[in-house]
């Protein structure tokens, strides 16, 4: 797949209506698509094992979609191959009391990616310039009393802030890649149909998503303004159609991919004076079995 095509250019002024939530998939059936994520699972693996051993970047994966988008599952299929020691998922609900009491990117700036791990946020600073856009009545308990007048300004500058923090991160060899899940409208409506009427379903299913559905236009401003404005040379959006969650979940998996193999990740290589240590312990070694 030409991968670019899912890549927001900076300063690209979105309309989320020219972008499918389908395309022409990449896989012939079940069977290709499991052997090509598997092989992308293993090219990651191997990749990982190198960012570890580096230990000089990391990697921050941030996943941001409508509910039933598929963002769980995404991250479930695509990281299975994934060494454990070397991620770390984080998934961000509604904030604390203590979190509220500090600036917006406080609670997520905590959980970022230590050097020679992939962090991955599931939800992130993101909805702040999202949920909170749409409900901005949110904005009282973090202690904001902005007007109608002076809302449009607020945005920007939270834009403004998390371009700064990401080219910040960026500087000291954190890559971040973003992920939107692009889900039609029709597409949730069977997906929530589907976890109403299908039992083991009912647990994913609450009717605040019905509540959130009702805002449908609103998240889609939201989510249009938010990436023309945050979508940059460093630390791209992908908007990645979810209708297909096989599709979704190899586009996803392709880029990460290619992240890794454009972070120039090697081996540590030793100087004379390792080698030489390595050489005598190998001896010293060798001598035991004599």
């Amino acid at each position: 797949m030409q991968l670019k095509q899912f890549r927001v250019k900076p300063d690209q002024k979105i309309k989320l209506k020219d972008w499918p939530t389908r395309i022409e998939p990449a896989y012939k059936s079940k069977q290709d698509y499991a052997e090509r994520l598997q092989e992308q699972s293993k090219a990651m693996r191997e990749l990982q094992g190198k960012l570890y051993a580096d230990n000089r970047q990391a990697l921050l994966i941030i996943f941001q979609a409508m509910d039933a988008a598929g963002k769980d599952s995404a991250i479930k299929h695509v990281m299975s191959g994934v060494n454990p020691q070397g991620c770390q998922v984080f998934s961000f609900k509604h904030p604390s009391s203590e979190e509220l009491d500090h600036d917006f990117l406080w609670r997520t700036t905590r959980s970022l990616p230590e050097r020679g791990r992939i962090g991955i946020f599931n939800r992130s600073y993101y909805e702040e310039v999202l949920i909170v856009r749409v409900h901005p009545e949110l904005l009282q308990a973090q202690g904001f009393n902005v007007t109608e007048q002076d809302m449009d300004q607020l945005w920007l500058d939270r834009y403004r802030s998390i371009t700064e923090m990401e080219a910040h991160l960026s500087r000291n060899g954190t890559r971040i890649i973003k992920f939107f899940l692009h889900l039609s409208h029709e597409e949730q409506r069977q997906r929530f149909l589907s976890r109403i009427e299908e039992p083991e379903k009912n647990w994913k299913f609450s009717l605040d998503d019905l509540k959130e559905r009702g805002y449908w236009k609103q998240y889609m401003h939201a989510y249009a303004a938010c990436m023309s404005a945050t979508s940059t040379k460093d630390s791209p959006w992908y908007i990645v159609p979810a209708d297909d969650k096989e599709n979704a979940r190899l586009i996803i998996a392709d880029i990460i991919v290619d992240t890794l193999k454009d972070m120039k990740l090697e081996y540590p290589t030793l100087g004379a004076e390792q080698e030489r240590e390595l050489a005598k312990a190998k001896k010293m070694l060798v001598q035991e079995r004599e």
